[in-house]
């Protein structure tokens, strides 16, 4: 509990610190609306500009709106009966609330709720995609709606830097990635002490875990081998974990908090699609060149990385197809395959059958016309056994 006195301190400091100046819009804004009264919860990894977004926002409801951060040093041991001083403190005349990476408070969704049923527009950020669906889930059925933000997509990261569309650009994004911190300082230090922070203060602290060093080496052993297959027992012998429910749960805490994502192989049987490898990816290609001894030979999957990230930020159902070949990505909507695409950094004699023969295969397993290869700089378009293939640049792809 803090002193009502305290709190305001912070609250009216925090007021002033929003007034600084804004720049790079977010495709998040510009696609979106946020009408109605639901509660608006916009999660994402850490650094990634939610603050930035949330500060947007506000300029569209200003001047009566409210914003507290509870990530702030100062309000250290903040808890929910801190939150009728809170309400004191921002008075009446304020219809819409925004509360910044509230997670780190217990029970905040009481509050919230109580904002919501008195009719106040609330939005809400946090870095923990699990800890937030767990309180809402339990106070706030019905009453939310959630939004993922991720660093910079290709065509904001061109806004942020200033650079035209074009190949060297695309390479720039491919080293670099979108976080924008890291995009002001080009300081590896700013992507490195962003991974450790996360692993020692959102999970290791939060879930208490005593050996940290192998919640470390894994997570850099799976940022050091985006678009390979993995699985839980590989993971358990390889670092002589006690158990495969303890590697589940590394696993878990490590996509909760957006520094990893693990894309299933397709199967209509849900209890194959749980036992199968998964395919492991990362939240941004500059996050894992900054953590990783990345070589060149890596390129193919980063940028294998990047059309997942593109893909993921559209659409969650998302499977890779794998029988006698492999096909990289499997769109599906309402349970129907919508598109296959194969990623292939550069399309040449050597391997052409084989990306043709897992993409083939796929459209024949679920009865398409036609699919796509995305490479670096290519662009082409043919008929094989009757089959469409269609060659896209990826950075056309994501413009």
């Amino acid at each position: 509990m803090l002193l009502k006195s305290e709190i305001e301190d912070v609250f009216h400091a925090q007021q002033v610190a929003l007034k600084k100046d804004l720049l790079t819009s977010r495709n998040y804004l510009v696609e979106r609306t946020f009408k109605g009264k639901q509660v608006e919860v916009i999660s994402g990894i850490r650094r990634s500009g939610k603050s930035t977004l949330m500060r947007m926002i506000m300029a569209h409801y200003a001047p009566n709106v409210v914003c507290f951060n509870f990530e702030d040093s100062r309000i250290f041991g903040f808890d929910v009966t801190d939150f009728k001083r809170l309400d004191e403190i921002i008075g009446d005349g304020h219809p819409v609330y925004f509360f910044d990476e509230i997670q780190n408070v217990d029970n905040w969704e009481i509050f919230v709720r109580q904002l919501h049923e008195r009719g106040e527009k609330v939005f809400v950020t946090g870095s923990n995609a699990s800890l937030l669906s767990k309180e809402l889930g339990t106070k706030l059925t019905g009453r939310y709606l959630s939004h993922e933000l991720f660093p910079f997509a290709y065509n904001e990261f061109l806004d942020h830097t200033k650079q035209e569309n074009s190949l060297v650009s695309f390479e720039n994004y491919r080293k670099l990635g979108g976080f924008p911190e890291f995009l002001d300082t080009q300081n590896t230090d700013v992507l490195q002490t962003l991974l450790r922070d996360i692993l020692f203060r959102d999970i290791a602290i939060r879930y208490g875990i005593r050996n940290t060093k192998t919640l470390f080496d894994i997570a850099l052993h799976l940022l050091s081998n985006v678009g390979k297959e993995t699985t839980f027992n590989s993971l358990r012998k390889t670092f002589d974990v006690g158990s495969t429910n303890s590697v589940s749960d590394y696993l878990k805490w490590l996509e909760d908090t957006y520094i990893l994502f693990f894309l299933p192989r397709f199967s209509w049987s849900p209890k194959s699609v749980l036992v199968n490898p998964r395919k492991v990816y990362a939240i941004d290609t500059g996050f894992v060149q900054a953590n990783t001894l990345s070589r060149s030979a890596d390129s193919g999957r980063l940028l294998e990385n990047m059309v997942y990230l593109h893909l993921r930020q559209q659409t969650t159902e998302l499977f890779y197809f794998r029988e006698k070949g492999e096909c990289d990505f499997v769109v599906m909507e309402k349970g129907k395959c919508k598109q296959v695409i194969q990623v292939c950094e550069h399309l040449h004699s050597e391997n052409k059958n084989r990306e043709i023969a897992g993409l083939l295969e796929a459209l024949q397993f679920f009865g398409l016309e036609e699919g796509y290869i995305y490479t670096l700089d290519q662009e082409d378009e043919f008929v094989v056994e009757g089959k469409k293939i269609i060659v896209k640049k990826v950075r056309a792809v994501m413009v």
